[in-house]
Formats: C-alpha cells, structure tokens, sequence
C-alpha cells in the first residue's frame, strides 16, 4: 500500500507540476478567491463559471483548475463574513459568529490573518489525510445509510449549544426550530404537495438560503449599526491598518493550535460522507471547540474570540477537502460544487469511481497534489491584500451601510432574478432586527434552515427502509453510536460542570 502511495505521489507531482498545470492552479485559486469574496457567490457559482474554460483542457487540467477554484472560493469566501457580516454561503455562516465582532474591535487584519492561517492549515492536513486514508475512507462512506445521516443531522443540531451563552440554550433552540419550520416551505419533493406557500407561485420552490442569510445577518447589521449609532468605523483610519495589523503573536498561535487539529480532523471526516460538506463541516467543528473550551474561553465566543474564529474555518476547507473522497472513489457527489464537478468529470469521458485509481492515476493524484500547491498559493494570494480588504472597515457608516444594503439586495436579485425576493428579504430583514433586539441568535436558525431539507430526506427514506419504525435509531450499531454522540455533545456542559463542582467539594474537605 506504501508502495502504491509513493507511486501515485510521483504520478502526481509529474502531472501537476508542469508550467500548464501550475498556471491553472494560480488561476483557479485567484479566481475562486475573488469570486468567493463577494456576497452571493460561492464555489458552486465559481466552479460553474469555470466550467466553459475547460472545455478545450485536457483533463488533468482541466480538474486542476475546477479544484483550485472550488477551494479558493471556501478560502475567500470569510472575507464578506468577517468584514460587513454578509455570510453568501453556507459554509462561512459559523465565521461571522466570532470574525465579525472581532473586527469590528478594530482587528479587522487580525481575523482575517487567522482566518487565512486556519484555512491553510484545515486544506493542507485535508490533502495530507485526502492522500493517506482515501480508498479507507471511501468504504467507510459507502457504508452510511439514510439513518445515519439523519443521526448526523440532529448531531449537527446539538450545535445549537455552541451559540448560546449563558442562559440561552433555550433561546438558540427556538431559533433553530424556527430555521427548521421555514425549511418545510415550498413543494414537497415527494408527494408534490405544496406546503405553506399561501397560494403564492413564487414560494413553490421555497425559500433562497443566500435571500435568508442576507437578510438576517448583512441588512439586519446595517440596520443595527443605525439603531446604535456605532461609529467605530468612523475613527479607524484607513491609513494606520498596514501589514504589521497581520502578526499574529506566538500566544495566540499556540491558543489556536489545538482547535485548528481539532477541527481539520473533524471537518475531513464528516466532509469524506456524502451530503455532507464544508457547511456541516464548519457548524460542527465551531461547536466541539465551543464546547471543548475552558470556560473563561466559552465566555469570548460570539464577541470575537481567536478559537471561534480558527474552528469554523479550518473544518469548512478540511470538509472541501474530504468531499473529494467520494467524489474520485465513489463517483458520489459530497456536496452541490462537487456534483458541478461530478459533471465535468463525465464530459471529459471519465467514470468516478474505484478504477479512476487504476484507469486515470494522473487524474487523481493530480487533483490531489496540486491542493498541496494550491493551498500554498492561497496563502501567498490572500495574505498581501488582507491589509486591502480590512480597510472596507474604515469606510464612513454613511457610506459603507447603504453600501450594505445595495449589495446585499442586488446580490440576491442577480442570483434570483425575482423581485418578490426582494420583497420577503425586506420582511425577513424586519423580523430579524426585533428577535436581534430581544438577544436571539441568528447562526442557529440558518442551521435549521439548511438542515431541514437534508434531514426530511433522510428521515423519509429511512422510515420506508423500517415500515415506519423509528426502531433504525437504535438497530444499527453506527446510528445507535452518532445518537450516544449526539447525548453527549449536548449534555457536556451540564456533565462538565457537574464533574467540576464535585472536584471542588472534595477540595474543599
């Protein structure tokens, strides 16, 4: 097996680095990168993009180019999130949570040096893992069923402690069931039943992600910065955020180190399952280190703490990494950018699956070495204009909230292409600014939101498989161990904290 790697690695290198190859992986990782900065674009967008380009390429290339862009685009993709709290994907939501606030302290280079280190280090222990474990791993995929998934889902729900402080639980679990009611909205994909559209045409297909993360963290921000006159962005010069803003100190280094190990791991493995992806990825690796963290650290998350920051980010570029697994190994698409990809595979002529090993050697390994080259790219790309992009925040609120507002309703529209939209994004908008004023959190209703669709599905087809027996949550040994995993996520807490009080009681006598 040693042998084969070695093999595979030098089919690789030879593949990938010649100057046609390395080329694309440049352009691929500008161009996912720059796409993936503005609000509304993701890499499905930007892959999609890409996809004429490769046309003429020979295959090799042309998968060199697709995943440059595709991990550029989750690499980029914090800049919006961090920098003006507008989330365009999935898979940055869990950044704002802690990006935001931490530039809006003035560290604006700071968090977006962080989030470029973690996002390195997520991507370059992805590949590492990618190239060790993906013929392993492809078989342990192949054995999820339905259930599992649906298991999953609710372990990615128990996230929702994450993002309560003290005394909220209840309140993110509201929201969260609030992001699940609303996920239920359109044609039920099954039965063709419509569902709470109100007559309405434009609901049939249910509501936008991109229109609800708008509304609810971007536009929903505007409107606070107006409603508590914060002008700190007013007394940040554009000229004093330089490079020297980047350094991160050695301390802070060694206090993110664990959680960027922590998260790659986690991030990879649930990427490798098929559905799954980087926005799973990210929501679960910022919830473990919430709840893994001291307390003196739990109390930072949600107001700009370093290891919120480096959780989320290092697990959504490990999950982008681990959703080529059963991608090249299975022909089983881990995500929607990877299904564009899956495309792009069978017009070229090639069959995903166990033979690309044997078949295409330079097609798979040359995917996987150039993320090596890729990530480094990313690095060098992204880190000289981070001291570009943090000065957005020295922009006068009179100028940077209806700028806001502007991309923000324009992005939606240019994706829609449907003024009704528009309309219910101003709704949302509203309904947001009054929970955000009555303290509930955001983050967990967009997790419900996203997934509801997913867990629906599963919780369908798992019920046809046990004549409508819930029996399957305890029968398979796997769902029955992502249940137990799913108590104790959510009651660590309490037993953390039990166990602490019973130590200090012994102390004490």
């Amino acid at each position: 097996m040693f042998e084969s790697m070695l093999s595979g690695m030098w089919t690789g290198i030879s593949s990938t680095f010649i100057p046609i190859n390395i080329v694309m992986v440049l352009f691929g990782c500008f161009m996912g990168s720059f796409i993936g900065m503005m609000p509304g674009l993701g890499p499905i967008t930007a892959v999609a993009l890409m996809i004429p380009i490769t046309y003429g390429l020979d295959p090799t290339t042309g998968m060199v180019l697709l995943a440059g862009v595709y991990y550029g685009a989750i690499f980029g993709g914090s800049t919006a999130s961090i920098l003006i709290n507008a989330p365009g994907e999935a898979a940055t939501v869990a950044t704002a949570i802690d990006g935001y606030p931490l530039a809006r302290q003035g560290k604006p280079g700071k968090a977006l040096a962080i989030a470029a280190y973690s996002s390195f280090s997520g991507g370059t222990i992805g590949v590492i893992m990618l190239m060790l474990f993906a013929p392993a791993l492809a078989s342990v995929s192949k054995g999820f069923q339905s259930v599992d998934y649906f298991a999953l889902m609710i372990l990615g729900l128990t996230a929702v402690s994450a993002f309560a402080g003290k005394g909220g639980f209840m309140k993110a679990m509201l929201m969260t069931i609030l992001g699940l009611m609303l996920s239920t909205v359109g044609t039920d994909q099954t039965s063709g039943t419509q569902r709470f559209t109100f007559g309405s045409l434009e609901l049939l297909d249910g509501i936008e992600f991109l229109m609800l993360a708008m509304a609810t963290f971007a536009l929903t921000e505007a409107l606070l910065l107006v409603l508590k006159r914060d002008e700190s962005s007013d007394s940040l010069d554009p000229k004093s955020i330089g490079f020297k803003d980047l350094k991160v100190t050695k301390d802070e280094f060694k206090l993110i180190a664990p959680t960027v190990a922590i998260s790659s791991l986690l991030g990879f493995i649930v990427g490798v399952l098929p559905g799954a992806g980087a926005t799973l990825g990210s929501f679960m690796s910022y919830g473990m280190e919430r709840n893994l963290a001291p307390k003196e650290e739990q109390e930072k998350f949600g107001k700009g703490s370093l290891r919120g920051l480096a959780a989320p980010e290092t697990g959504n570029n490990a999950a982008s990494t681990g959703s080529f697994v059963p991608l090249l190994t299975l022909g089983i698409p881990g995500s929607g950018t990877t299904a564009v990809m899956l495309g792009a595979l069978v017009a070229y002529g090639i069959d995903p699956g166990p033979r690309l090993f044997v078949d295409r050697p330079e097609v798979f390994w040359g995917v996987i070495m150039s993320m090596y080259l890729g990530n480094v790219f990313l690095l060098i790309l992204n880190l000289p204009l981070i001291p570009y992009f943090a000065r957005l925040l020295a922009i006068p609120r009179v100028i940077m909230i209806p700028a806001i507002l502007f991309f923000s309703l324009m992005g939606v529209y240019l994706v829609t292409f449907n003024s009704f939209d528009i309309q219910m994004m101003v709704i949302f908008c509203v309904a947001a600014l009054l929970l955000r004023l009555m303290n509930m959190p955001m983050a967990p209703l967009l997790l419900g939101f996203i997934l509801g669709g997913l867990m629906e599905d599963n919780l369908r087809r798992g019920l046809a498989i046990y004549d409508n027996s819930v029996s399957f949550m305890w029968e398979r040994p796997l769902t029955l161990g992502i249940n137990i995993a799913t108590l104790v996520v959510l009651f660590f807490p309490l037993i953390r904290s039990s166990i602490k009080g019973l130590f200090s009681k012994k102390a004490a006598v």
